[in-house]
């Protein structure tokens, strides 16, 4: 069935907030883009706008969190490297913040990648995006000589059958090991940090042995987990999953080797289930009303 167009007419405003930052082209009357049956295109960034599959892997907080935490502590990258970069959540929202960055992808799943592009086309990103597919451990996929400000994942957490796969494969790529572990994300973002760039990500905390898994790749990889900050996803639960920034121990003197800084939780939303003001504040970062 032929896909659809939606009115995506520009608004100055959003849940009653104003939508910050440059307007977008928005290509309305193009026909190459339209908003397709089984997909939908949702607020992003300020005017940025996603295309997503209705039911397959759709963004959530982790992606948000991840580009926001990496451009909050790397403010003056000009080159950002996304591994597994599904459909460009993660990078976009890193290009939004730093308007003045180049960015470069990187997707093995086919569906994401078209969707990707899709979303970078419709919000004009076109000159600052280069969308690559493939797997980032592919060796013909990044260049040995290529080298990043801020490197950016939002990488899978569960070896596969380790839990419920879920209903489509754009999913059971996103959540479960199928391309690269933890450990292959910090290898692949230490070969290509820039002298003094930094990696950030985010993984769960809880069960303790997965933030284990973090702390061990990152080690392994020759990289010192400068700061972290652990989510609560509600008031008064523990915390499920981490944000991490990493640099390499040789751009750091020795005694800050694999010493971190541990952040209070970031919580997400109060026992009454209304947005906690302190991620109110960051969405608005973002370009996001709560």
């Amino acid at each position: 069935m032929a896909g659809r167009l939606k009115d995506i007419s520009p608004k100055t405003h959003f849940r009653g907030y104003a939508n910050p930052g440059p307007r977008v082209p928005g290509q309305a009357d193009d026909p190459q883009l339209p908003v397709a049956e089984d997909e939908t295109m949702d607020v992003l960034c300020g005017h940025f706008r996603i295309f997503q599959l209705r039911k397959g892997h759709r963004y959530s907080t982790d992606d948000i969190l991840t580009g926001w935490y990496g451009t909050s502590w790397c403010p003056r990258a000009e080159t950002i490297l996304d591994l597994g970069s599904g459909i460009g959540t993660v990078a976009m929202v890193a290009a939004w913040r730093l308007p003045g960055t180049k960015v470069v992808t990187v997707e093995a799943q086919i569906e994401s990648v078209k969707l990707a592009r899709k979303s970078i086309r419709w919000n004009g990103l076109e000159d600052r995006f280069d969308i690559r597919e493939g797997d980032f451990r592919d060796e013909r996929i990044l260049k040995p000589d290529e080298r990043f400000d801020l490197v950016l994942g939002s990488p899978p957490y569960f070896p596969p059958g380790s839990g419920v796969e879920g209903d489509h494969p754009q999913k059971i790529a996103c959540r479960f090991e199928l391309r690269g572990t933890i450990a292959d994300y910090c290898i692949t973002a230490a070969a290509h940090l820039q002298t003094g760039g930094i990696f950030a990500c985010v993984f769960p905390v809880n069960p303790t042995d997965q933030e284990l898994r973090v702390v061990n790749a990152a080690r392994d990889a020759g990289l010192t987990i400068v700061r972290h900050r652990p989510i609560v996803l509600r008031e008064g639960e523990p915390p499920l999953l981490g944000l991490s920034v990493m640099m390499r121990c040789c751009d750091l003197p020795e005694s800050m080797h694999h010493q971190t800084w541990h952040e209070p939780a970031l919580i997400i939303r109060r026992q009454d289930g209304t947005v906690h003001p302190e991620y109110a504040a960051v969405k608005l970062s973002f370009g996001f009303p709560p």
